[in-house]
Parts: C-alpha cells; structure tokens; sequence
C-alpha cells in the first residue's frame, strides 16, 4: 500500500455563522461546531483511507473563543498520524470577523476514525508519508495521545 501525505488529504471547510447557528447571546452553538468539526475531519479521514471511515474518540475538544452571528468560521483538518485501521485527525478552527478581517483561533480537537469496508469491518489505511518538522512533531504528539487512551481503557 502507498503512503501518502499530509496534503493529499487536508482538508478545508468554510461556514457562515447563521442565527439558527446560534444561542440566545448570538455565540455560535458549540454542538454545531462539534458537527462541522466532525464532518471536516470524516472528509480528510475518508480521502486518506479511500473508505468510509467513522469517529471512534474525540479527544481535547478546546473552545478558546466563542464565534458570533455574521462571522465566518474556518477550519482545517489534516491527518496527524496513522495505524493500521486508524487515524487521528487534528482539526484547527478560526474565526473571522467579516468587518474587520481579524481572523483568530477558536478551538481545535483531535479525532480518532477507523476506516470501513463496504461490509462494516475495519480495514487497512495507507501509511502516512511525512515532510516537514511540524508534521513529524504532530505524528509523535499523535502517537502519544493514543498511548494514553489505550491505557484509559485498560483502567476502565
């Protein structure tokens, strides 16, 4: 199987904070940043495993700043690191205020999906060819979060 990289699967998704986006203070509601999150890293799971690929964890869900009605929200996903069956995706949000342009992070998360078959069964993904510093540091921080999950479980 051929590794790819990083780049082959990044993926980058642009929403309008609408008011059905929003709570009663016109902040965007977490649970539909969750969404767009999610969906944004299934999209870059999906493209590095060539299968449909589904969410087993999210892990270090962050909101740092909350995003208003009107404002545009960003976010990127890529592949942090690869298993056999698995795959952490770290998906990076920012808001930006129409008006003004000022563009900041909002939060970030790091997802775990396991690649399908079309009957329902785990299957292989692809290695994960790496290029750069960034994306070598980014695959240790990775392999790191999954050797803590692993070890949550064992406890539990």
């Amino acid at each position: 199987m051929q590794a790819k990289t990083v780049a082959q699967s990044r993926t980058e998704m642009t929403e309008l904070v609408l008011p059905s986006d929003s709570n009663q203070l016109g902040k965007l509601f977490g649970g539909r940043l969750m969404h767009w999150m999610d969906l944004a890293a299934a999209i870059t799971a999906n493209r590095h495993a060539g299968n449909v690929s589904v969410t087993a964890s999210i892990d270090r869900l962050e909101f740092f700043h909350a995003i208003q009605v009107g404002e545009v929200v960003h976010l990127i996903a890529q592949i942090n690191w690869v298993g056999r069956t698995s795959m952490e995706v770290g998906v990076d949000v920012y808001g930006e205020n129409m008006d003004t342009g000022e563009r900041r992070q909002t939060s970030t998360a790091f997802l775990t999906f396991v690649a399908l078959n079309p009957s329902g069964e785990p299957v292989e993904v692809p290695p994960l060819a790496l290029s750069s510093p960034d994306e070598e540091e980014r695959f240790r921080a990775a392999e790191t979060r999954r050797q803590d999950r692993l070890k949550s479980r064992q406890k539990a």
